[in-house]
């Protein structure tokens, strides 16, 4: 696969214009013809001297996926329900202002150095201890004050041909940053395909041994708004097992199995079944997995829209969130408010908390290894 770095010319109209070179104005006027991949940048925003660009990936589909640089997030998927017509499934913001808000609960973004939690803002590595950014009542979370979800990425480069698009970040976390040990270089590469599928690949390499744990947090609603909670969405987990958590949401270090109880979802089950009886799904799944290429573990389907979402990944496990801790409180897309359950992410990952409990799978990147991690969100019409 072949990437090359664009040079762009910018022309800041009303605060927002069309940013290419004229090579790739003439590259793209073919592109954006019906039925062919395109790949658009848009100027989104300023935060102190940096850029914030929108990159819209379109498939031969007419599937459409928007990400920002800022975070690497995903501000929109548009998909087809069975009307034919298009819907965003995913939650977000209007501009930039929503997403610098302190309050967006990761809306879309990339999250590291370490997704999820780490206990009492800790951990013991090599015989030293490390002391984190504790941003979650006295835990770390999601890489701490400022994680990766709040940072400029790069973009190292991208491609397109007249089937799929692709976009590919790089970010340094920088030795001693929110604590953690060690020079981290990663790349995240986002690919739109031909089967309508979002495709992200993660790769890290670090100069010191570090934990590492990356995933994407987007909050989805297949209704594309038409419910104000993702309730009555049916989810499948290959999953027999999940990790109980305490009352902070820190696995207890047991692993559990899910028959016979609310967490069991391995038929298809609405999600608003026994939600009441764990009030609220925030759990750590641990997935039937049997090999390292991407396998299917997980599915999410929407009755009335027929919206049907497969998930992929070579992960361990998945971080299931029913979306418990929103309340309305924030103004989203076109003047929605996201109330309660409004969405749900499917967070692919190794264990919460794995730097303090060895009985998980290692986390810890050490130096002259890769981390690798891909998943696939792939979206059909039942």
């Amino acid at each position: 696969m072949k990437f090359f770095t664009p040079v762009f010319i910018a022309i800041f109209f009303l605060g927002s214009c069309k940013l290419m070179t004229k090579d790739e104005k003439s590259k793209n006027a073919g592109e954006n013809k019906t039925g062919n991949a395109s790949l658009d940048i848009n100027y989104y925003g300023m935060i102190g001297e940096d850029s914030v660009f929108e990159y819209s990936l379109t498939n031969t589909n007419g599937m459409a996926v928007k990400i920002i640089n800022f975070g690497a997030t995903v501000t929109q998927i548009l998909v087809p329900y069975k009307k034919g017509e298009m819907g965003d499934v995913v939650l977000g913001f209007d501009s930039l202002r929503g997403y610098l808000q302190p309050n967006n609960p990761y809306f879309g973004c990339v999250v590291g150095r370490y997704a999820n939690r780490i206990a009492n803002a800790k951990f013991t590595l090599d015989g030293k201890e490390y002391t984190l950014a504790a941003n979650n009542s006295g835990n770390t979370l999601h890489g701490g004050l400022k994680g990766f979800d709040k940072v400029i990425w790069k973009l190292k480069g991208k491609e397109i041909n007249d089937k799929h698009s692709i976009l590919e970040f790089q970010y340094l976390s920088k030795d001693g940053e929110e604590g953690y040990p060690g020079n981290v270089d990663v790349t995240v590469t986002y690919s739109l395909l031909p089967a309508n599928e979002l495709k992200i690949d993660y790769i890290a390499t670090s100069d010191k041994s570090t934990p590492v744990n990356l995933t994407n947090h987007s909050y989805f609603n297949l209704s594309a708004g038409a419910d104000s909670t993702i309730l009555d969405h049916e989810l499948m987990l290959k999953a027999d097992k999940y990790t109980p958590v305490n009352s902070q949401l820190i696995p207890t270090g047991k692993i559990i199995p899910v028959k016979g109880t609310a967490m069991d979802f391995t038929t298809p089950k609405k999600i608003g079944k026994e939600i009441t009886l764990v009030e609220g799904y925030d759990h750590n799944w641990i997935l039937n997995r049997t090999g390292n290429e991407p396998e299917l573990i997980g599915t999410l389907y929407h009755a009335p829209s027929g919206r049907f979402m497969e998930v992929f990944t070579t992960e361990p496990g998945v971080q299931f969130y029913s979306g418990n801790f929103l309340d309305g409180s924030l103004t989203g897309k076109s003047g929605k408010k996201y109330v309660k359950h409004a969405g749900l992410c499917l967070e692919t990952q190794h264990y919460p908390d794995s730097p303090n409990q060895p009985a998980f799978p290692n986390t810890i990147l050490k130096p002259g290894d890769v981390y690798r991690q891909t998943t696939i969100y792939k979206f059909s019409v039942k």
